[in-house]
């Protein structure tokens, strides 16, 4: 069973940058897609980016292309997801989850994390 770990949330301004980091202790990441979704207060969950097995990246939100970025650091075993330029309507919570092939849908990912709390403050 892999068990995913976020960190890196919390409280900015915006305008501001925030780092996000998903790991996975003990297993191997590189072995996965890995993908990043968002759950606003009232909202459904909504795909924001993957990073494949051959770590080309897909964006799924239009919202945060040119701000969001996807990387992979396999000897750290993690993946991050650089946000910049964030605005209010970034704040949600956020989770990475892992797949044999990127998707923006929820349903095809079997492994996620607990999630990590981002709010931007305006």
């Amino acid at each position: 069973q892999l068990h995913l770990v976020e960190s890196g949330g919390g409280l900015v301004q915006s305008g501001g940058s925030l780092r996000l980091s998903c790991a996975a202790p003990g297993y191997i990441l590189e072995s996965y897609g890995i993908g990043w979704f968002r759950q606003a207060p009232g909202k459904e969950l909504e795909g924001v980016s993957c990073i494949r097995i051959s770590d080309v990246t897909e964006d799924y939100a239009d919202s945060v292309k040119g701000r969001f970025t996807l990387s992979r650091d396999n000897a750290k075993n993690t993946v991050f997801l650089q946000m910049n330029s964030l605005k209010p309507e970034d704040t949600a919570v956020y989770y990475c989850a892992a797949a044999k092939y990127c998707s923006p849908y929820n349903a095809a990912y079997e492994f996620w994390g607990h999630g990590t709390q981002v709010t931007v403050s305006s």
